[in-house]
């Protein structure tokens, strides 16, 4: 992603998640609106919010989009965090077969 910092764009970061049937509780926990990474996500003022999607078609494909403030309040944010996001990364490990990141997305303001 380039060089970000200085311009008012907001971010969207999304990931694909693919969901055993017996582990769609525990994750919703964990991923949704109210979920233990929106919990950590909410510690920093540049987070904005978390949408958490179920594929229609696969069921247990879910993708997450989580809104920043701009990409260099992320990277903040990333940073301040490494040790809890780490630490959150591995207990919720176990709660997907598989996870991808789609990307990081601009959010023109104008």
């Amino acid at each position: 992603m380039g060089d970000d910092a200085s311009d008012g764009d907001g971010l969207l970061v999304v990931w694909e998640f693919v969901v055993a049937p017996d582990r769609r509780e525990a994750f919703l926990a964990a991923y949704g609106r109210e979920g233990r990474w929106a919990a950590l996500f909410r510690r920093a003022d540049s987070y904005q919010d978390t949408l958490l999607s179920e594929d229609r078609a696969l069921p247990g494909r879910f993708l997450t989009l989580d809104v920043w403030a701009t990409a260099a309040a992320y990277r903040a944010f990333r940073e301040r965090f490494a040790s809890e996001y780490a630490e959150l990364d591995a207990a919720c490990e176990g709660l997907s077969e598989r996870e991808t990141p789609i990307g990081e997305f601009r959010i023109p303001r104008a």
